[in-house]
C-alpha cells in the first residue's frame, strides 16, 4: 500500500525520502503547481500520476495518456516520477520528450490518445513544477476534476492494477511542426523578432516561423533552464523591453514572444511598443470575421470592452460572449459555443476550425497575427493597433497574496463593491453602473471605466487590471480607488508591476 501523502515534510530526513510530500494549495482550479522541494517531492508527484490514473479510470475512459516535459532542469525527473504513479493505476503512456504544452495537445489528436499529462510550471519561476492534465481533447481539467483529483491523492486512495505500458514516441516535435507548416508560405516578407526568453518554445519556434516564409530575428532562443536573462513570461516587462529594443535595432515589422511552454504570444509593435493580448484579440477578430462574418467570440473577464463596442465588430456581426478567467474556463466555453476563437488577456487564445483545434498554442496564435498582417500588406502592426477606438488600460498586476488566504481577500474586496453599489457610493468620482461578480468582481462607473480583482490560479497572487475608455487619468484613478480597497487588507502584498 502507497502512503498516505503528508501536507509538510522537512528536507534533509528520512521521512522525507520514504514519504510522498503533497501540499493541498498545489490543486488548482485547472492544473496543479507547487514548489519542488518545498511543497511536493517525487514521491509526491509519484503519487499525483497513481491519483490522477485513477481518476481517468473513475470517470470511464480508456486509460492512456499523452505525457511531455518543458526545458526545465528538474522536469524530466518529475515526468518520470509521474509516469511511474501512472504506470502502477495501469495507465499506457505515450511520452513525447521534451515539448512545448500545444504539443501535448497536439499529440493527443495525432496519435488517437484520449488523456494528457504536461509536467510544466509554465511562465512561473524556475522552483515551480506543474501538470497540465486533461481526459476530453481540446479540454483539460476544470475545478470538478482537479477537486475530486486532489480528494484521491490525499487520501490515497489509489486503484492501482498494474498492467501499464510505456512508450517512447520518437522525434514527435517533426510531425508537430509539419502540422502547423503544411500551409501556402506568406506572400508578404515579414521580419519578425521571435523571443523565448531561453525557455523550450526556442527548440521549435524559429523553425515555424522561417518555414512559413517569415525573416526571423532570434532572440534569446537558446535552451538554458536558468532563465539567465529574464523567466520567458510575455506580461513580464522585463521580457517586453527586451522585444522592444531588439525590434528597434532591426527594423522587425512585429516582436512575437513566447512563454516558457509555449501556449501564449506576447506582441510588440514595429515602434516597439507592446500590444496587450486583449487588444491583439480584437484585431484578430476584426480580421477573422472579415472571412467569417457573424461569429461568436468567448472573451475573459479581465480583458477590454472594446469586443462590444468596436464599430468594425459590430459592423461584420460579432457576439462577444465575455467569460470566466483561465485557459481551461475559456477552452471549455469556446468549446462548447463553437465559438470562432477565444481570446484571454493573458495571452491564451483558442482557435476553433478552420484556425486551430481549440486548444491554447502560442505558434498557432503566432500564425493568426502573422496571417492578419499577410491579408493587409498596406499597414503596419502599429497602424493595425492604431485603427482601435482608443482606450488606456493597465498590465495585469499582481500583489503577493498567500494562497490560505487570497479567495476570502477576493470575497471582502466582492462584498465591498456589492454595498457600495446597494448604497449608491461612488468609485473614482462616478456612480456605479454595473457589478459583475463571474470571477472576482469587476466594478464598472457610468463613463465605462473598469477594475477587476479576482485571485490568480496558479500563484499565491491576486489579479487587478483597470481601463478607460475616457482617459489615462480615468484609468489611474480607479486604480486608485481599486487598491485603495485592498490597501484595507494588510495580507495583500506588494505589486509585481504597476501603472
Amino acid at each position: 500500500m502507497f502512503p498516505k501523502p503528508k501536507l509538510s515534510l522537512s528536507p534533509n530526513t528520512y521521512a522525507y525520502e520514504s514519504e510522498p510530500l503533497v501540499k493541498p494549495t498545489g490543486f488548482r482550479e485547472y492544473d496543479a503547481r507547487w514548489l519542488l522541494g518545498k511543497e511536493i517531492n517525487l514521491m509526491g508527484v509519484q503519487a499525483l500520476g497513481m491519483g490522477l490514473g485513477t481518476l481517468i479510470r473513475e470517470m470511464g475512459v480508456k486509460p492512456e495518456i499523452v505525457t511531455g516535459h518543458d526545458f526545465r532542469g528538474y522536469s524530466a525527473s518529475v515526468k518520470t516520477s509521474l509516469i511511474s504513479g501512472l504506470l502502477a493505476s495501469g495507465c499506457t503512456v505515450h511520452d513525447i520528450g521534451l515539448a512545448m504544452t500545444p504539443m501535448a495537445y497536439f499529440a493527443q489528436f495525432e496519435l488517437d490518445v484520449p488523456c494528457v499529462a504536461m509536467v510544466t510550471a509554465s511562465h512561473n519561476d524556475n522552483g515551480w513544477t506543474g501538470v497540465k492534465m486533461g481526459a476530453n481533447r481540446p479540454l483539460t481539467f476544470g475545478p470538478d476534476e482537479m477537486t475530486r483529483l486532489k480528494e484521491i491523492v490525499l487520501a490515497a486512495a489509489f486503484k492501482t492494477p498494474g498492467g501499464g505500458a510505456y512508450h517512447f514516441v520518437e522525434n514527435f516535435p517533426a510531425r508537430y511542426i509539419a502540422d502547423l507548416t503544411r500551409r501556402p508560405k506568406l506572400k508578404r516578407k515579414l521580419k519578425v523578432v521571435c523571443a523565448c526568453g531561453n525557455g523550450t518554445a526556442g527548440a521549435f519556434a524559429p523553425q515555424v516561423l522561417e518555414a512559413i516564409g517569415c525573416d526571423v530575428v532570434k532572440l534569446d532562443c537558446e535552451l538554458d533552464h536558468t532563465f539567465p536573462k529574464y523567466n520567458p513570461n510575455p506580461e513580464d516587462l522585463e521580457m517586453l523591453h527586451a522585444m522592444r529594443d531588439e525590434v528597434l535595432r532591426t527594423k522587425a515589422d512585429v516582436g512575437l514572444g513566447f512563454d516558457g511552454d509555449g501556449d501564449r504570444c506576447g506582441v510588440v509593435d514595429d515602434h516597439g511598443e507592446e500590444i496587450f493580448a486583449d487588444k491583439v484579440g480584437v484585431m484578430l477578430a476584426r480580421d477573422m470575421s472579415a472571412l467569417h462574418p457573424n461569429s461568436t467570440f468567448v472573451v475573459d473577464v479581465k480583458s477590454t470592452g472594446l469586443y462590444v463596442t468596436d464599430p468594425v465588430l459590430q459592423k461584420n456581426g460579432v457576439k462577444a460572449d465575455y467569460w470566466k478567467t483561465g485557459h481551461s474556463y475559456m477552452k471549455r466555453r469556446t468549446h462548447e459555443l463553437q465559438a470562432l476563437a477565444g481570446f484571454e488577456k493573458s495571452g491564451h487564445y483558442f482557435f476553433n476550425k478552420p484556425f486551430g483545434r481549440g486548444y491554447d498554442d502560442g505558434l498557432v496564435s503566432a500564425l493568426a497575427i502573422c496571417d492578419m498582417m499577410d491579408r493587409n500588406p498596406g499597414k503596419s502592426m502599429s497602424e493595425e493597433k492604431n485603427a482601435l477606438p482608443k482606450t488606456w488600460g493597465s498590465p495585469t498586476m499582481s500583489p503577493h497574496c498567500d494562497d490560505e488566504k487570497k479567495y476570502d481577500i477576493v470575497d471582502a474586496v466582492v462584498k465591498h463593491f456589492e454595498v457600495a453599489k446597494r448604497k449608491g457610493e461612488k468609485v473614482a468620482g462616478q456612480p456605479i453602473r454595473d457589478v459583475v461578480t463571474v470571477n472576482g468582481v469587476r466594478v464598472t462607473v457610468e463613463d465605462g471605466t473598469w477594475g477587476l480583482v479576482r485571485a490568480s490560479s496558479n500563484k499565491p497572487e491576486l489579479v487587478v487590471v483597470v481601463e478607460s475608455p475616457a482617459s489615462e487619468a480615468r484609468m489611474r484613478e480607479m486604480f486608485k480607488a481599486v487598491d485603495g480597497v485592498l490597501r484595507t487588507h494588510p495580507e495583500v502584498g506588494a505589486y509585481n508591476q504597476t501603472i
